[in-house]
Formats: C-alpha cells, sequence, structure tokens
C-alpha cells in the first residue's frame, strides 16, 4: 500500500527492493528512515536496511537496535540496522506494516535510538572522524 504522506526520521517501512539486482538489497525487508524532509526532494528518502543475521564481525556501522521495533517477531528479536547500506530511495518503494485486515502499522524509533543509527551511518560513510 503506497505511503499517503511523506515519512518522518525515524519512522519504519517495509522497502521494497525486488526489481534490484545483486549486490545490491533485492527484497523486501524493513527499513528505518533517517533523513527529514528536505526541500525539492519530496519524493526521495534516505533509509537503513534493518536485517535479523547476524554479522560477522562487531562494526562500528553495524548498529544493534536495542529491541525489534517491527510487528513482525517477537520484541527480543535481534535485529541490526545496516548503516553501511544507506541509500535514497523513492517513497513509493516503502509501505506500511500489514498488521491484520485493513491495519498498518507504522512503528518509530526512540530518539536515542535513532540518533545511534544516524552515528552508525556517519560511520559507514567514513565520516565519524576515524
Amino acid at each position: 500500500m503506497a505511503l499517503k504522506f511523506f515519512p518522518r526520521a525515524g519512522q519504519m517501512f517495509v522497502g521494497d527492493f525486488s526489481d534490484l539486482k545483486i549486490p545490491e538489497i533485492t527484497k523486501k525487508r524493513p527499513v528505518i528512515v533517517i533523513s527529514p524532509r528536505l526541500p525539492y526532494r519530496s519524493d526521495l528518502v534516505a533509509i537503513v536496511p534493518i536485517s535479523t543475521t547476524a554479522p560477522r564481525h562487531d562494526l562500528p556501522f553495524v548498529h544493534k537496535l536495542a529491541k525489534n521495533y517491527t510487528p513482525w517477531g517477537e520484541p527480543d528479536l535481534a535485529s541490526w540496522a545496516k548503516c553501511d547500506l544507506v541509500m535514497n530511495i523513492a517513497t513509493r518503494r516503502l509501505s506500511a506494516f500489514k498488521v491484520g485486515r485493513r491495519n498498518y502499522a507504522y512503528p518509530t524509533l526512540p530518539p536515542e535510538e535513532l540518533a545511534a543509527v544516524r552515528k552508525a551511518v556517519l560511520a559507514g560513510l567514513g565520516l565519524d572522524g576515524h
């Protein structure tokens, strides 16, 4: 279901990447919006994908979320923001989490969690001062 509003930073959605090619993300997966609405970018938003697969190495650009914020799985399901995979995508790729018949969820990260994700994005871009 297409969004009828512009997403806010910290909101989570399902991103559809099924038309991309490997080594890019090639399926639907949860994402976190990390950018605010910017002038002249009414159809673009910066996101990072979320994965439940643990990273092989402890890296500053893979942030373990405090809990599973999505309505998929249990709240204690471990999940990671893959902040080295930041992308600018069209809002048409985003949809809400379907949680029942005609029911949709729009989870939002608390501000301190969003700040940690953004810090990890800087590390993923090599902009963290190290």
